[in-house]
């Protein structure tokens, strides 16, 4: 089968930073830290505290009034963040008059659904009694439905279905997207990750899995990928989604050509249920394997953007198989950690950090890895862009997401050559 090229002409986010990707990615560059105390909910005697919480969030005219009342928060995200993808994308409704929508689908994942509505519904059993739940609890919780429901309002009949691997989800949906046009089964695919884990319900859990940081004097300082004193990673939320498109017909309606995608891979540790293998081997494994798809030599990645989450094992994990990948080539390579200012936005982690890749290709700028101040020695000889942002042309870029379960996902993303 003939491989066809895959770009990217569309990309749509919800962040604490808001929902603007240049505007994402300028306080990125800046250094700024989205992390906060939350006070959405009582948590002053909780172990921790503060996450890279969205607030005062504004769907505007991207989701339906009503619909707002009836599902949860990363349907609310994901239908904003597909929305602005396809704006950006230049699909108006006058566009997709000239599209067939029975070849555009939707991927779009979740590592934890509606658990906002999960928690209220079971609060509502508990206290009210069946009678009194909501007949949307079922359709406000499921995984599928932020893809779901942006299909209805766009009327696109393609392939469409959730991807839910936790940390790694987003990765896993885009790839899934990408596979779908490979087939020749669509020409579009609106791809990605939502999630809104803050509620008690999704605190509790990590904090009862003794994950998250406990830094509660300084939360913005309190995610710190690759440092000696990090104690945990940051909860963030939040939805990142990408518009893949098969070349010729983003060629033939006019469409600006934002990056290319170039393949991927994706694998399991089956080795823990929430530890990554240390030696770092099949997480290495994964990363030449999206190298050898995507039809580059290890020494054309200049740039990673690292699944970093800020945690003791996984980071080092992660570096021991960026350095068994790269080898000698590793000091050539500039290795970031988005989530040291958003904090880990699960399930939507890779959909924001592949924007954030894409971001890099186009502005020639790498923002940095902040909170930095003691290295771990495992990260001599690598250049993460310690606490200020450089600029660097990327030649062609790995996004790395990883996830509990074991769920390991590279994506390869470079600048669009005729």
């Amino acid at each position: 089968m003939k491989k066809k090229r895959i770009v990217v002409t569309g990309m749509g986010v919800v962040s604490a930073f808001g929902n603007d990707v240049h505007q994402l990615y300028e306080k990125l560059l800046q250094g700024k830290s989205a992390i906060s105390f939350i006070e959405t909910f009582p948590c002053n005697d909780w172990p921790t505290r503060f996450a890279g919480i969205i607030r005062d969030f504004d769907p505007g005219d991207y989701v339906n009034k009503k619909l707002l009342r009836r599902v949860d928060s990363f349907i609310h995200y994901g239908m904003v963040a597909g929305k602005k993808a396809l704006e950006m994308a230049g699909l108006t409704e006058e566009q997709l008059q000239h599209c067939d929508k029975s070849r555009i689908g939707v991927v779009i994942g979740s590592g934890m659904g509606g658990m906002g509505v999960f928690y209220e519904g079971v609060a509502t059993i508990i206290e009210k009694g069946y009678r009194k739940l909501t007949p949307f609890f079922v359709p406000a919780i499921i995984t599928d439905m932020a893809g779901a429901l942006l299909a209805i309002d766009m009327g696109f009949t393609g392939p469409n279905y959730s991807v839910s691997t936790a940390c790694a989800t987003s990765n896993y949906a885009i790839l899934s997207a990408a596979e779908e046009i490979m087939m020749g089964k669509a020409d579009i695919m609106v791809c990605g990750g939502s999630e809104a884990p803050m509620n008690p319900i999704g605190l509790a859990g990590f904090v009862a899995s003794h994950a998250l940081s406990t830094r509660n004097d300084e939360p913005t300082k309190a995610s710190r990928p690759w440092d000696k004193d990090r104690d945990g990673f940051v909860m963030g939320e939040g939805s990142g989604v990408l518009v893949l498109e098969e070349l010729e017909h983003a060629r033939r309606r006019g469409a600006k050509i934002l990056a290319e995608f170039l393949g991927g891979s994706k694998n399991c540790d089956a080795f823990h249920m929430t530890d990554p293998k240390e030696d770092g081997s099949i997480v290495a494994r994964c990363m030449q394997d999206a190298i050898k798809a995507s039809g580059l030599a290890v020494e054309d990645i200049n740039y990673v953007n690292a699944h970093a989450t800020s945690t003791i094992m996984g980071d080092l994990c992660e570096i021991a198989a960026l350095k068994q990948v790269f080898k000698e080539h590793i000091k050539n390579v500039k290795v970031n950690a988005t989530k040291s200012m958003l904090g880990h936005c699960l399930g939507a982690a890779g959909g924001i950090e592949a924007i954030v890749t894409i971001m890099a290709i186009l502005t020639g700028k790498l923002h940095p890895t902040t909170n930095l101040k003691n290295p771990a020695e495992e990260i001599a000889g690598i250049d993460v862009i310690p606490n200020s942002a450089i600029e660097h042309t990327v030649t062609a870029a790995l996004s790395n997401s990883f996830g509990f379960g074991g769920h390991n996902a590279t994506i390869v993303l470079a600048p669009y050559k005729e």
